[in-house]
């Protein structure tokens, strides 16, 4: 009589549980980044489905989720306990390099934070507060939620966040197709005020100054040159510069020193800055290349800071309420953490004529 073989003492493998955070990223291990590949969705889509979140359709869910398993996708255990607990704080993460030239109590971000913390506070809430050159990730990871002050240049700042998976909301210019809520200002209608202003002033050659790798600086720049071809106006030149005096300054004296003819052979008459700081660094360029402001040439700026009404002359600038701005970021990251689904939002902006 045959013996029956002996059973395994080797216990079957248990089914593969779904992650509802990425621990992958380390040797070997498959990341998120993969399965949203794999899966031809956003990563940001993927952590909310393997979350269970009712933001993403059923069928999407179940199909990441079933993907999940299939590719193997590893289970952490101790981060989705701590996702389970709430630490009633918030990251709020600048996307800035605080300088003697561009302070981080500048009303970029000071004001937009004064409206952040006025709502977290009273919703019993803390606020740890980051920039995005002191490696904002491990704040992030231990907020409940985050709020992003600048998508960066190229949307850098935006993903390097996405893949936290923590409900997440920026302040910035909405794309159409990217899954973090969105509040901003209207930068395409600011764009559009300063260009009627100026055509209203009888400026003709205009002169746009700005980095537009920052979407909010390129929907500006839509809505000015936009403006300007339906009056029959010119943009002459774009000069990209950072948000600072100094490089406002730089930037004008090389449009001034340009005698390689082509749009600028015949001057300009015109310009918008998008910030305050740099529209200011163009008045003393321009004033020491002995040209006044605004019989010369007409200056508007951007953001509508204390220093544009105290400047001699006093700056046409294109106001925007980052206190508002501040409360409705914070309302939406509330919600979000809620279960809600906030939609974006963009706040109108508005001219404030002065001096130049």
């Amino acid at each position: 009589m045959r013996s029956r073989p002996a059973k395994s003492s080797v216990p079957a493998a248990p089914p593969q549980a779904v992650p509802d955070t990425a621990a992958a990223g380390e040797a070997g291990r498959l990341t998120m980044a993969d399965l949203a590949a794999r899966a031809q969705v956003s990563i940001i889509t993927v952590s909310r489905a393997l979350r269970d979140s009712p933001s993403v359709r059923e069928d999407t869910r179940r199909r990441i989720q079933d993907l999940a398993r299939e590719m193997g996708y590893r289970f952490n255990a101790t981060a989705r306990n701590l996702r389970l607990q709430r630490s009633h704080t918030i990251a709020v993460v600048v996307d800035m390099k605080p300088s003697p030239e561009r302070p981080m109590s500048g009303p970029f971000p000071l004001d937009l934070l004064g409206g952040i913390c006025q709502e977290l506070t009273t919703a019993g809430y803390n606020v740890l507060l980051t920039t995005g050159q002191s490696q904002p990730a491990a704040a992030v990871h231990a907020a409940d939620g985050a709020i992003l002050l600048g998508q960066g240049a190229d949307d850098t700042a935006v993903r390097q966040l996405l893949p936290i998976g923590v409900p997440l909301v920026v302040w910035g210019a909405p794309q159409p197709g990217v899954d973090p809520v969105f509040v901003g200002s209207d930068n395409h209608q600011g764009g559009a005020l300063a260009a009627a202003r100026l055509i209203e002033t009888g400026r003709r050659r205009l002169v746009f100054l700005g980095d537009t790798r920052h979407r909010e600086n390129a929907e500006r720049l839509h809505g000015f040159a936009e403006t300007l071809a339906s009056a029959g106006a010119v943009l002459v030149a774009l000069a990209p510069c950072d948000f600072t005096f100094n490089a406002g300054v730089a930037a004008v004296r090389g449009l001034l020193a340009d005698t390689s003819g082509g749009p600028l052979g015949g001057g300009f008459d015109g310009i918008f800055a998008c910030s305050d700081a740099i529209a200011l660094g163009a008045i003393r360029a321009l004033t020491e290349a002995k040209l006044s402001v605004p019989e010369d040439v007409s200056v508007i700026g951007y953001d509508d800071t204390p220093m544009a009404a105290f400047h001699t002359p006093a700056l046409t600038s294109v106001h925007q309420n980052w206190t508002e701005g501040g409360v409705r970021l914070a309302q939406s990251v509330l919600a979000l953490i809620n279960g809600e689904h906030p939609e974006s939002l963009i706040l109108p902006t508005r001219l404030v004529v002065r001096a130049t």
